[in-house]
Order: C-alpha cells, then structure tokens, then sequence
C-alpha cells in the first residue's frame, strides 16, 4: 500500500522540465538590468545629469537585486519560491510604473528604479535558480545556466525594443509599458514554481556515495557556512568575475561610440547581440562546470576576459571587433551565474541554498558598484579605456588564482 501510494504521488509530480521553462521566462523580464545604458544618454540630456548621476539608479538597483536576493533566499526556504517570486514581479513592474511618474527627478528615480525594481529583481531571481537546483540534482551546473538563460538574453529584446520606444514615447512611456509587460511576465512564470518533495530524486539517478549531491552531504545553514573560508574565497572570486562583466555591460553603449564611432542605436544592437553571448555562457559554462569541474570552467572564463582586454577591446575601431569583444566579455561573464550557484549547491548543500546564495552573491550587488566605478574612474583619469582594461584583466588573474587554491569545507 506504501509503495502505491509512492508511486501515484510520483506520478502526479509535473514534468520537471516546466520549471526549467518558467524560469526562462521569468529571466527574459529580469535581464532588464543591463539594459540601463539605454536610459542613460537620454536622460542626461533631457534634465542635463552628469554620468554619475545618470549611471546611479543602475548601481543602487544592483546593490538592491543582492539585498533582495538575501531576504527573498531565507523566505523562499521557508514558504517555497512561487509568494516569493510572484512578490518579486510586483515590486519590478511597480517600480517601474512608479519610475514613469516620479523617476524627473535624480532621488525619484534612485528610488523607484534603483530601490524598488531592484528589489523585486532580487526576489524574483533566486526563486528559478534554487528551485531548478532542486529538480535537477543530475546536472546543477547546466540547469543552473539554463535557469538563468533568459537573464542574460533578456536585453537583446529590451535594448532594441527599449531604444525604439524611447524614440516613441520618451524614456517615461517607456518605463511604464515596460513595468506593465515585465511585471505581468515575472508573476504569471513565477506561479508555476514549486519545490520537488523531500527526498526526491530523478528516476534512474544514483546520488554519488561521496562529495556533491551525495545523500550524506551536510546542509550548512548560513551562520556555518560563514564559519568557513571558503566562503570568503568563493565571494572574492565572484566579485572580481562579475565585476569585470559589470564594468563592460553598464557602459556598452557610451563605450562603443567611443572605441568604435558607434550611434547610439548601433551601439545598442551590439549589447542586444552581447546578450546573446551572455545568456548562452550560462548553460555552456555551466555543462563544463559538470563535466572538467567548477574551477576548470572559473579559470577559463578569466582566461576569455584577459585574452579580451588586453588583446581586442583596446583594437576594436569598428562595429565587427567591437561586438566580438564585448560579446566575448558577456559570455565569460555570463558563466559567473551559472558556476557559482552550482559551487554553493556542491560545498553547502541544497536544503539552505535561498539563502545562501543569496549571501554568496551579495558579491554580484558588490560588483555592480566597483566594477563600473573602477572603469570609469580609470577612464577619468587616463583620458582612455585602454587603463581600465588593464586594470579588469588584473582583476580576472587574481579570481584564477584563487580559485586553483580553493577547496570544499571539511565537513563535505
């Protein structure tokens, strides 16, 4: 009768692959973020903002996509992930409607779009990844990428399709139809969410007896988990990887008119086709995250990045290399959010993964704000980006190197 029972409740489970679909979705609407650069050139000219202001609402929103990753980890682990990330489209699409009413002034925007939509982002984007995690205990790496996908392919439809509205309706109109879209797209995906049963397995698979995935590993809570330096050494690493990926995607467009001779609406085809790159890195870096190892594939993206910065970017006077370049940088970058996630999975289990993620990509929120800050800072002072390159590249040497260094916690 047991076993019946077992069985009848397996097959009322739904496919799994429906989350892997639904959290495609959700992250075509999240990938927003990185089409910020859209805004930026016309604002500054509407109300005659300097740079840092105009670039602002992008670094608070990144900064508040980590803290709502944090609060948003440790909720879902305790209610599941659907309240969770049907709260996370609200906070996005309200947000941005809030944006195209109050968002004329520097301190209505930094609060709507910086505060507002970042926190519904970082609600929302937790939510696929530990939910996938959890279905896919086979693979991590690669459905992790696959879960994110949408997130980096995101602007290749909001950048053009953002750019052209903005010539319609104006970078208000914009914000609103966008909120409307994005916030309906977020909460509709994120009903589908659910968290498999405890205990549950793929059919035909064998958790390994030792290491990652086993049946003994040991589930930290985040206050262990603090406990170890591996931690530490896992947070610096993605610092420095997507801070490197930050730095070039905040400033694509800018940077392309100025490396490249680029418009405006060029410059914004080649994030668009950036973001291709980027939104495949996840899935390609995280299937050789599962087959060479975390570290392997981590190594190899900052080898993308150095090779990029020091040899095709500061040559890039024309739209082919200037795309090859920043496309190059998006789909190293693009691996960042599909190898650290598997990494937390591996070394602290899946039970607190919400919340530890969550934590553990409070580096992300971090990068968001150095990353362009180093950059552009670099660009002030040497009157080019050829310094700022150098200074990434270092930066990618660094997360190679400690990554090589890195080991899982004793208690594994």
């Amino acid at each position: 009768m047991k076993n019946t029972t077992l069985v009848s409740a397996e097959e009322r489970l739904p496919n799994r692959w429906l989350f892997v679909i639904a959290a495609v979705l959700m992250q075509l609407g999240l990938g927003n973020v990185y089409s910020w650069s859209i805004f930026r050139n016309p604002l500054m000219s509407l109300h005659g903002w300097t740079i840092q202001e105009a670039t602002l609402p992008f670094t608070l929103c990144v900064v508040f996509f980590a803290v709502g990753m944090i609060i948003a980890g440790r909720w879902q682990d305790r209610v599941g992930p659907r309240v969770v990330a049907m709260t996370g489209g609200v906070l996005l699409g309200a947000g941005f409607l809030l944006a195209s009413q109050f968002g004329q002034t520097l301190l209505g925007l930094y609060i709507t779009y910086g505060v507002l939509v970042g926190l519904g982002v970082g609600f929302a984007y937790v939510t696929p990844i530990a939910t996938c995690v959890k279905w896919f205990p086979d693979m991590r790496g690669f459905i992790t990428g696959l879960a994110v996908l949408g997130f980096g392919a995101g602007s290749l439809i909001i950048a053009p399709v953002g750019t052209w509205l903005i010539s319609q309706i104006g970078v208000y109109g914009t914000f609103a139809v966008l909120g409307v879209i994005i916030g309906l797209l977020v909460v509709i995906a994120g009903a589908i969410l659910r968290n498999p049963p405890v205990g549950w397995k793929p059919a035909g698979w064998t958790p390994p007896e030792n290491g990652p995935g086993s049946k003994d590993q040991k589930d930290y809570p985040p206050s262990q988990m603090a406990k170890t330096f591996q931690f530490y050494l896992l947070w610096v690493v993605f610092l420095f990887w997507a801070g490197v990926g930050l730095m070039v995607i905040s400033q694509a467009v800018p940077m392309g008119q100025e490396l490249a001779g680029l418009n405006a609406t060029v410059a914004a085809g080649a994030l668009g086709l950036m973001s291709i790159l980027n939104g495949l890195g996840r899935p390609a870096f995280g299937f050789i995250s599962d087959k060479l190892g975390r570290k392997g594939a981590t190594i190899l993206a900052q080898a993308v990045f150095i090779v990029t910065l020091l040899f095709i970017l500061p040559n890039a006077r024309d739209f082919a290399l200037y795309t090859l370049g920043i496309s190059l940088i998006g789909f190293a970058y693009g691996g960042s959010l599909s190898v650290m996630p598997a990494f937390t999975a591996d070394y602290y289990g899946t039970k607190h993964l919400g919340v530890n993620y969550g934590w553990v990509f409070s580096a992300w929120g971090a990068a968001g704000v150095l990353g362009p800050i180093i950059g552009a800072q670099v660009r002030a002072v040497t009157g080019a980006w050829g310094g700022a390159f150098v200074v990434l590249a270092v930066l990618s040497a660094v997360a190679a190197g400690l990554i090589v260094i890195v080991r899982p916690p004793k208690g594994e």
